[in-house]
């Protein structure tokens, strides 16, 4: 084998390696095992969640994210740990979705309100009707806005 194919391997086989291990060491920022979500206490339970919106007359807020999304942790380190953000989300029943939870529930509801990357929140009614969309990052001021924007949508059903 002349020296000019073996090079030509050696790289070939580095590149192969240095995608490989790129696509696998996505770094984890949070997980389900630790209060990944600030101070807030979410459901993850789809079911649960839907049913206790449903007899405490509260819209839901769901949350899609991942283990690795960098403005989760944002979400986490300036939203979810502000007191007047965690006062209005005490108007809502908090739905927590990992959007890399392949189960059919959650792929579901995923495909219902168009959630295909993070994070994104949707507050809906108990049957489901969306009452606000945020999709991407929102600072504390927006995201404020928005779930009063929620809340007042919900007042007006």
């Amino acid at each position: 084998m002349s020296p000019r194919k073996v090079f030509t391997i050696t790289i070939f086989i580095a590149a192969i390696g240095i995608g490989y291990y790129s696509m696998n060491a996505a770094p984890v920022l949070s997980d389900d095992s630790h209060t990944y979500h600030g101070d807030t206490e979410w459901r993850t339970d789809i079911d649960d969640a839907q049913q206790l919106a449903a007899e405490q007359e509260k819209p839901l807020l769901i949350y899609f994210w991942t283990t690795w999304c960098t403005y989760c942790e944002d979400y986490n380190a300036n939203a979810y740990s502000d007191p007047a953000v965690l006062e209005q989300l005490d108007e809502f029943v908090l739905l927590a979705v990992n959007l890399e939870d392949n189960s059919q529930q959650a792929g579901a509801l995923q495909q219902q309100y168009s959630a295909n990357y993070p994070p994104q929140h949707v507050a809906v009614t108990p049957d489901g009707e969306v009452l606000v969309e945020i999709n991407g990052y929102a600072e504390t001021d927006a995201f404020q806005g928005y779930l009063d924007e929620a809340l007042e949508e919900w007042e007006r059903q």
